[in-house]
This record gives structure tokens, sequence and C-alpha cells, in this order.
């Protein structure tokens, strides 16, 4: 574990070279690394600039599988919402961080999310969701 944790402290000051917030993380599945990131949002004024993210795409891409089922994220800091939800998307079985947050952090939370209001529109795109569906389960 300790080469794990020297690991994310190291990408981490890769960050600080473009004034992105120092953040590390690795993915490591069968005691191997398969993916490894490190901040890139100011770097490349990109949103999804994450360390966690980066390393999920590596991940990835070097399994060929958006599934990363069996392996552990290792990160500095407590992951973000938005990176939580990618996490579990790519059903990473565990994360592991080093440091919480600290409490004067706060998270964007302004964005105001609305629920059309069009049941015909709403109908229709049910049926691709259920049609999509189907034939997904029909090729197991």
């Amino acid at each position: 574990m300790d080469h794990y944790l020297k690991k994310i402290i190291e990408l981490s000051t890769k960050s600080l070279e473009t004034n992105d917030v120092p953040i590390g993380a690795i993915i490591v599945k069968d005691n191997k690394i398969i993916g490894e990131g490190f901040n890139t949002r100011e770097r490349d004024q990109n949103i999804l600039g994450h360390a966690e993210i980066n390393a999920i795409k590596e991940a990835s891409a070097r399994l060929n599988n958006w599934n990363l089922k069996g392996s552990i994220l290792y990160v500095t800091l407590k992951p973000c919402a938005m990176c939580m939800d990618v996490i579990r998307e790519s059903r990473i079985d565990f994360v592991y961080y080093l440091l919480d947050k600290p409490k004067e952090k706060f998270e964007y939370s302004k964005t105001a999310v609305h629920n059309f209001d069009d049941s015909s529109a709403q109908e229709e795109y049910l049926k691709i969701l259920k049609d999509f569906f189907k034939k997904l389960r029909e090729k197991k």
C-alpha cells in the first residue's frame, strides 16, 4: 500500500505545473496499476479533467472496457460528487482517499434542474429506452 500512496502523491505534484489543484489517482486491478491520473482541468480547459476521471479513462482504454469491476481507486483527496458518480458508473469496487476536503470547501450547487413537462415526448423517449433494453436482454 505504501507504494500506492507514494504514487498518488507523486502524481498530484504534476498538477502543480499547470496551476491545477494537486490531486493524484490510480486504479489497481489484480495488484497492477491499470490507470493513473492527475488534475488537468486548467491545463486542458476541460471540466472533466479530474484526476479520478483521467485515471478511469486510462484504465478503460487499457482494458478496452468501461466496466472496471474488481478494481480499486486510490486518490489523494476525497472525490467530488461528479467523480463519485463516474466511479460508481464504471463499477469500481473500492475507493481509498488520503484526505477529506477542507470544511470550508463547498461544491457548486446553484444549477437549477427541471423536468420537461411534455407527456408525448416522454412517452416517445420511454419507448426508445424500453426497446433498447429489450434488445439488450435478448442478446444475453
